[in-house]
């Protein structure tokens, strides 16, 4: 098969388009392969983000999409982030 298992994976009702800037911030930020990335990988414990580089994706995603992350959104994992952005950038 020649699907990413990325995108196999998926279960969110993202668009292809918001879901693939989502992920190349993502990957972007540690220089990750997007293969690497899964919408269930978390981000600290199987990417080895910190706090900073996870505040760094989300003002990128915030400039990147028009929209506002609050603090207490729970960003844990890549579909979290994938997630939180097709529901509030829908105007984008």
């Amino acid at each position: 098969m020649s699907y990413s298992p990325m995108i196999a994976a998926t279960t969110t009702s993202a668009p292809k388009s918001i879901q693939q800037q989502v992920l190349r911030i993502i990957s972007k930020r540690k220089a990750i392969k997007s293969k690497r990335l899964r919408i269930s990988s978390s981000l600290s414990r199987e990417l080895g983000f910190d706090t900073v580089d996870v505040v760094d994706i989300i003002l990128e995603l915030e400039r990147n999409f028009h929209i506002t992350i609050p603090d207490e959104v729970p960003l844990a994992t890549v579909g979290d982030f994938v997630s939180y952005v097709a529901s509030h950038a829908k105007a984008a």
